[in-house]
């Protein structure tokens, strides 16, 4: 079985689950601050001040961007630069909230969050409905799975960023 089949089927178990796409409660938050968004990585990786001098490397859960840089054995990807620039457009001198699931950490150190606008917009959901980034789920983070899934099938049979289909 390879990589992309184990994970739709991973996925499709948790896809029962009937989760929200508003933003969570006060309750559900870890962290009722917002941090400023001080450098955007690529589609899915931001920095963020956090009160420390290097700040806060944020990785977004339950989403995977093309890659925008070449990094070790890593290429640029299709669509890489294009999602990168999106998530730089909505998050550039923005203050986001963090709000986590299970694992906060990944296993190169960076924070892992469901990140939200003042406004209410839920990055991770706006970067796959838009067809920025496809669907990522790695356990035991999997609030969101369903969600995402059903705003990737929403994106790509729209045809929306990296799904869109030249004619």
């Amino acid at each position: 079985m390879n990589h992309s089949t184990f994970m739709l089927t991973f996925l499709l178990l948790f896809a029962s689950t009937n989760i929200s796409c508003e933003q969570p409660s006060q309750q559900e938050s870890n962290n009722n601050r917002y941090l400023l968004v001080t450098k955007v990585v690529d589609g899915d990786t931001f920095w963020a001040a956090n009160g420390t001098k290097k700040g806060l490397k944020i990785r977004l859960i339950g989403v995977d961007a093309p890659e925008s840089r070449k990094t070790f054995n890593k290429e640029v990807s299709y669509y890489g630069k294009e999602a990168k620039a999106y998530l730089s457009k909505i998050l550039s001198g923005k203050k986001v909230k963090l709000v986590y699931d299970i694992d906060t950490l990944d296993q190169y150190g960076r924070t892992l969050a469901y990140v939200y606008l003042e406004n209410g917009t839920f990055v991770n959901a706006a970067l796959v409905k838009n067809g920025y980034a496809m669907v990522m789920t790695v356990p035991p983070n999997v609030k969101f799975a369903a969600m995402f899934v059903n705003l990737q099938q929403e994106a790509r049979e729209n045809n929306r960023g990296l799904w869109k289909v030249e004619k």
